[in-house]
């Protein structure tokens, strides 16, 4: 069996969910949504092994997956207060226009971060053009939207509240009013940001989701591995970090998020068949023709359907396309199964409920807003 392995180092660019943060990845206002195409076909499985890549040192494996000294610079410290706001404003359905979205509703926290749907339905069951990626390890990522529009988390956590696809509220106006008639949230704002002279404002609510969303972080075996454990990975998934690391996927899928730290050309050996014009559409760099930010594939086993448009719903049909169209290979049916094997061992647990547990929000006043479905 003749086969095309190239030591590009480039690895598996579309599987995951994020972004990231509390938003479906809608099309841009004037933009109709795009239909999700049919993925490509995936290299038809083949039985026999072969020749496996040599065994990387324990050292090596794990340098990989340690923070860039530019992560480890821009770490952030909340306080407890904004973190509580953060989380109330995150369960919030009152920030939107009917009153029946909140950031939760397409990045369930009980569901690692997402909702399950190829893309999320938005204000009056508007569909988003791409999928909506998980929250948890968004904090890690060099930018938010698979299309990087958004530099930083409270960048991208002020966007979906007016964008009339997803939230649909109708002005910034319109959202302080809905603060401003709740005294426990006029209350929580003072408190988390006791420096400003208007402390209720929609950069407020962007810095207070963003230090929430910087809590949500899991912890899974591939952690203790990585402190030192050797055996917390079982001899298969061990072999499917390998054959990950060898074929060159670390080089996008790397750092403590394993991804989320590059933006990459999706089909970058072959073609890969979609309309979306990834980065570009920010850019109008041809360069960036059908980039996209690569996901983190941490808890990728619970993410799914994967891709930008959320069409493969199988993680092991994602790996061989990622190895058909990243990397020029065609995957054996046991590399698959150890890739698949490894990639499952980056589950993590999920915090506690006093992170992930809807909190009890405060009541609407006779001066708050109505829901309006129009």
């Amino acid at each position: 069996m003749k086969r095309n392995r190239l030591w590009l180092g480039v690895g598996l660019l579309s599987l995951g969910a994020l972004s990231t943060s509390c938003s479906k990845e809608a099309p841009a206002p004037q933009a109709a949504p795009a239909p999700t195409a049919a993925p490509p076909a995936a290299p038809a499985p083949t039985a026999v092994a072969p020749e496996p890549p040599p065994r990387m040192a324990y050292a090596k494996l794990v340098s990989f997956f340690r923070p860039s000294a530019s992560q480890a610079a821009v770490a952030k410290k909340d306080t407890p207060e904004r973190i509580a706001l953060g989380r109330m404003l995150f369960f919030e359905p009152r920030l939107s226009k009917n009153h029946d979205i909140s950031c939760n509703t397409c990045h369930d926290l009980a569901s690692f971060g997402v909702d399950g749907k190829a893309t999320s339905p938005g204000h009056k069951g508007q569909m988003g053009n791409r999928n909506s990626p998980t929250v948890f390890h968004a904090a890690g990522h060099i930018a938010q939207f698979w299309d990087g529009r958004a530099a930083t988390l409270e960048e991208q956590a002020a966007g979906p509240m007016l964008n009339p696809a997803e939230m649909a509220m109708p002005s910034e106006k319109h959202v302080l009013a809905t603060l401003n008639s709740i005294p426990q949230y006029v209350k929580a704002f003072k408190t988390a940001f006791p420096g400003d002279k208007k402390p209720v404002s929609v950069t407020n609510v962007a810095r207070s989701l963003a230090a929430f969303e910087r809590e949500l972080l899991t912890t899974a075996r591939f952690d203790k591995y990585l402190a030192g454990d050797e055996q917390a990975l079982s001899e298969q998934e061990r072999r499917g970090l390998n054959l990950f690391a060898g074929s060159g996927c670390t080089t996008c899928h790397n750092g403590p998020s394993v991804g989320g730290t590059s933006f990459q050309k999706l089909g970058l050996i072959e073609d890969y068949p979609t309309e979306d014009k990834g980065r570009f559409d920010v850019t109008n760099d041809e360069e960036d023709m059908h980039k996209f930010r690569v996901p983190t594939l941490r808890n990728v086993e619970k993410t799914g359907p994967w891709f930008h448009d959320g069409s493969v719903k199988d993680l092991a049909t994602a790996v061989r396309l990622m190895g058909k169209h990243q990397l020029g290979m065609t995957l054996s049916d046991s590399e698959v199964d150890d890739i698949v094997a490894f990639l499952k061992s980056l589950t993590g647990e999920l915090p506690g409920p006093d992170l992930l547990a809807p909190p009890e929000l405060p009541p609407s006043t006779a001066s708050t807003p109505k829901p309006d479905p129009t």
